[in-house]
């Protein structure tokens, strides 16, 4: 019986019906409360939003109590040009470490600054996912944005497995469709 719950609780989960854990992670078990605010819209997986919503860099915070607790933040975009040919997958919007867990992630190390989402074609899943670091250490800002891989970038940085993600879909201002979400404005 208990298996046969987690069956149906991992196939609700927003992550993998996403897609999130596939294409961009691995299945995790989430141990931080991570939260995502543009202006006054906080991002929960799957939230829809324009570009223009998206232009300035969003308040990350990660709740805890112990400021010596360190995270890496990446936000990538798996659908990149375009979800039916994401051959830019995964393109890198941000890239943040040593963030303390009681502050936001302005306190961090911004490694490669933020460039707002831009989806010239379909809806985009923009992902924020979360590491805890074990250590303090030099992290270097890739040569390019396209191809990111977040997997490759944790194995490479001993971050292990994420501790929380958080997506949601951008769009352009007019028009809708896109993989998924087709008809859906």
């Amino acid at each position: 019986m208990q298996v046969k719950m987690l069956r149906e609780r991992v196939a609700r989960d927003p992550l993998v019906l996403g897609q999130i854990i596939g294409d961009v992670v691995d299945p995790f078990t989430k141990s931080v409360n991570l939260k995502v605010v543009y202006g006054d819209k906080e991002v929960s997986n799957g939230t829809r939003l324009r570009q223009s919503m998206v232009i300035n860099q969003p308040r990350v915070t990660i709740e805890g109590r112990d400021s010596r607790t360190l995270y890496s933040l990446v936000m990538i975009n798996p659908d990149a040009p375009s979800p039916t040919n994401p051959t830019h997958r995964e393109y890198l919007h941000w890239l943040v470490t040593d963030i303390p867990e009681t502050v936001d992630a302005s306190y961090g190390n911004e490694i490669v600054q933020y460039e707002s989402p831009w989806t010239p074609t379909g809806i985009h899943r923009i992902v924020f996912v979360l590491f805890k670091q074990q250590i303090q250490q030099t992290v270097y800002a890739p040569g390019w944005r396209q191809n990111f891989y977040t997997r490759d970038f944790a194995a490479y940085y001993n971050l292990g497995s994420p501790v929380a993600a958080v997506y949601f879909n951008c769009h352009r201002e007019s028009g809708c469709g896109g993989r998924r979400f087709s008809g859906l404005c």
